[in-house]
């Protein structure tokens, strides 16, 4: 009788078995990115602007800087109602927001299509990259005297200015979305007869359309900071001119007013175009 045949039965089960080291345990690592539910991104949202706001209320309350390189928050919102009730700064608001949807409008409609050339015919690539590039590095700025002798000091020459520092950026943006497009798609169109504009208008653009309001979005904060400048320079309205006009008075509550103005108005616009992208690219989500 051999030795496991001696081992009474309950032995043998609490034997450990003879056999290699036990298998690792597996850890499960956790994704790098993790969503938080909705009422927690309010709360983050809402912390995100109430901090700022109360160290800024506690530097000005503690008395350490003056109040005429500082002013208290509610020191800005008594001088925001103060020009709200002139009527004056619904009138500048008014004649930046005039120069912004026609310069940026402009730029838009000459830099998508460009852009959409660029992504999708081999030669324009190779034909428009290098001065489209070498463009871009231009400041936008050192441009306002040329704009000045060329258009004068009227409106031409602002909207220009707008134009010239959104144009590049706009057309290259659009481009690189245009070529996110997968080649799968493409050669099944090509696969089922679609002919090149066909493919062009019903695959290309949808798939790329919320790339290109990506592109906007980021562009459309360039616009401001561009409207401003033009402002700054021989305007007679506009909050850049409003700007200017307090900075010679010492009225820094105003400035910050227009600033926290310009500031509301350019987060409308991206929720705008988040929006927008959102309906119309629910597939590149």
């Amino acid at each position: 009788m051999t030795a496991a045949e001696a081992m009474p039965r309950q032995d043998i089960e609490r034997a450990p078995a003879a056999e290699g080291p036990a298998p690792r345990r597996t850890r499960t690592t956790r994704p790098l990115t993790r969503s938080v539910s909705a009422r927690t991104a309010w709360l983050l949202r809402c912390l995100s602007i109430l901090v700022p706001l109360a160290a800024w209320q506690a530097v000005s309350a503690s008395g350490r800087v003056d109040p005429a390189f500082l002013p208290s928050p509610s020191a800005v919102w008594a001088a925001g109602l103060d020009m709200a009730a002139g009527g004056e700064l619904a009138a500048d608001l008014a004649a930046s927001l005039g120069r912004i949807a026609a310069g940026f409008g402009l730029a838009v409609l000459i830099s998508v299509p460009l852009g959409f050339a660029m992504g999708t015919l081999g030669w324009a690539q190779p034909l428009l990259e290098p001065a489209v590039g070498i463009l871009r590095y231009l400041p936008a700025s050192a441009f306002i005297p040329l704009l000045i002798i060329w258009l004068g000091i009227g409106e031409a020459s602002k909207v220009a200015l707008l134009v010239l520092g959104v144009v590049f950026f706009n057309t290259l943006m659009t481009a690189d979305a245009v070529r996110q497009v997968p080649r799968r798609l493409l050669e099944v169109s090509a696969t089922l007869g679609a002919s090149r504009p066909r493919v062009a208008a019903r695959v290309v653009f949808p798939y790329a359309l919320p790339g290109i309001i990506d592109a906007m979005r980021v562009n459309a904060a360039a616009a401001w900071n561009f409207v401003v400048v033009a402002e700054l320079v021989a305007a007679t309205s506009g909050l850049g001119y409003r700007i200017t006009r307090a900075q010679r008075f010492l009225q820094t509550d105003r400035i910050f007013a227009i600033l926290v103005v310009i500031g509301l108005i350019g987060l409308a616009i991206d929720v705008a175009l988040r929006l927008l992208r959102a309906r119309v690219g629910r597939w590149a989500r």
